[in-house]
């Protein structure tokens, strides 16, 4: 292969890369969500969705009269993972309370910061366990 054809195979190598790159880098931006402002919503799971690159809780909460449909994105599955999250952790019905970052455009979509599950316990985003946002501290051991 001649240096000119070398040359411009790297550039066309180069330039195909780029877009992939520009994508991969917004899709990890968070600034959509209002992070300095968390609220707190309780409502019935009606998907939890285990999938890479983001895991998904979809929830009905109750609004006055009517229910609005709320989407929470969580980390990645192995991120949770390390933070006491299973894949069935959480099932269609379940009751839960979520304390998360809402969307800036005020859509019911949000990020999130801790859940408490139906039966107490509350996980956070990720993690190793017992650490991230949202994860109670352990307790302290009593003194002897």
């Amino acid at each position: 292969m001649s240096n000119s054809r070398h040359a411009l195979f790297t550039l066309a190598a180069i330039l195909a890369l780029v877009p992939g790159t520009t994508r991969l880098i917004a899709h990890h931006s968070f600034a959509m969500f209002d992070t300095a402002n968390p609220i707190t919503i309780s409502g019935v799971v009606t998907a939890f969705e285990w999938t890479n690159p983001h895991v998904y809780i979809e929830v009905d909460v109750p609004d006055g009269q009517a229910t609005k449909h709320w989407a929470i994105e969580l980390g990645s599955p192995s991120i949770l993972m390390r933070g006491g999250w299973k894949f069935s952790t959480i099932k269609k019905g379940d009751k839960i309370t979520a304390v998360v970052s809402p969307l800036r455009n005020g859509e019911p979509g949000s990020l999130l910061n801790r859940i408490t599950l139906a039966d107490g316990r509350v996980l956070g985003n990720g993690g190793p366990a017992g650490i991230g946002p949202g994860t109670p501290p352990p307790a302290s051991a009593p003194a002897r």
